[in-house]
């Protein structure tokens, strides 16, 4: 007998990031979006502990789910990702099985749009699709987290799996990590599209850049005996900056907690003043977001490479194209990759082709919100 099994399509969209930059790792609260662009996948369940996954960017790939522990050898791969989410849904005793999928992406990789956390978010959608599993937005989000934290080895907060896995636009709060607070922001932003630019950069070598923000941070509430800057009060620190120092806290951790403080205010009055309409309130915010990340961050180039600054020539040129009109920000992670700009209609054609003529042709993303 020939048993066919129903196929699922299944979905998740990529994220951008509008603001809080590198708030998320230490409880504070970010805004951010679901974007029109996603990976999606048909899948199946093989009735065999095989993952099959069939992608048409980057070839096939086999996970044998009967056994979950991490490997070494797959830190970094797309087989750490799905084994690190099955893990996660096998360790609080939810159903997981082999299934066979074919999976394509509009998404275009390292362009800061969070591929990797569509596709663990796909993932886990594909689990609790074919094999029932009871699990919320929230639940699929940290699952992508886990794996990409203790499977694939990359230290990352909750945000872009968030933000996929809700969609729409969402001011999420991460103060209480066990309970994140998601609101949504229905409010459009009518004569202006956004633009996410690459700039070329490579994110080899970086992790260990990525890593020391969110350690930096640390040190400080941790002088403090917080263990995230959020719980910090802030009158504290501002108090004690010349503590820290004679404490030999590294000026840029200092910095980097001065950013956090302003940043996490700033995301709040982002949602605030798109919710209200008022534009350019928004878009002023948006800028010294950008401004502080350049200047307190410090996210936007690495010292160890000052002849590689992508990002800085690129904020320079959206600030003389853009100034007065629109707005521009490191977007994510930072040190390499891309910007988020938020370009007039009646200039997007000047924006695209002045940003392709220094970046390449296929370096601007033009976005629209997913709202499901």
């Amino acid at each position: 007998m020939v048993i066919i099994m129903e196929k699922y399509e299944i979905s998740a969209p990529g994220r951008v990031e509008i603001g809080g930059n590198h708030t998320d790792h230490q409880h504070g609260p970010v805004l951010a979006a679901a974007v029109d662009l996603e990976i999606k996948c048909t899948a199946a369940p093989n009735n065999s502990s095989t993952v099959s996954i069939s992608n048409e960017q980057y070839g096939s790939l086999s996970i044998d789910l009967s056994d979950l522990t991490i490997r070494e050898g797959e830190k970094e791969t797309t087989a750490a990702l799905v084994r690190g989410v099955a893990a996660w849904f096998s360790q609080r005793g939810h159903n997981i099985g082999g299934f066979d999928a074919t999976v394509s992406s509009t998404i275009p990789v390292g362009s800061g749009l969070s591929s990797s956390a569509a596709f663990e978010v796909l993932i886990g959608n594909v689990f609790k699709e074919l094999f029932g599993a009871c699990v919320t937005p929230l639940e699929i989000a940290v699952a992508g987290r886990y794996a990409e934290n203790v499977y694939f080895g990359k230290p990352c907060g909750l945000m872009d799996q968030a933000a996929s896995s809700f969609g729409g636009l969402n001011l999420i709060d991460f103060a209480d990590p066990e309970n994140i607070i998601v609101t949504p922001v229905k409010a459009r932003l009518e004569g202006y599209e956004m633009c996410v630019v690459e700039t070329g950069g490579s994110h080899a070598d970086l992790t260990g850049e990525y890593a020391a923000i969110p350690q930096e941070m640390k040190s400080v509430a941790n002088h403090f005996g917080y263990d995230y800057l959020n719980d910090l009060p802030p009158e504290t620190f501002f108090s004690s900056i010349e503590k820290l120092r004679s404490a030999e806290l590294s000026d840029r951790a200092i910095l980097r907690a001065i950013h956090f403080f302003a940043e996490r205010t700033r995301a709040k009055k982002q949602a605030v003043a798109l919710d209200s309409g008022d534009t350019s309130e928004f878009l002023y915010l948006v800028n010294e977001s950008g401004r502080s990340s350049l200047a307190y961050l410090q996210n936007v180039f690495t010292p160890h490479s000052p002849k590689d600054q992508g990002l800085t020539i690129a904020l320079a040129l959206s600030e003389k194209l853009l100034s007065g009109k629109g707005a521009w920000r490191v977007h994510g992670g930072g040190f390499a990759g891309t910007i988020l700009a938020f370009v007039p209609l009646d200039i997007k054609e000047e924006y695209r082709k002045q940003m392709s003529v220094v970046f390449g042709e296929n370096s601007c993303h033009f976005l629209n919100i997913n709202y499901k």
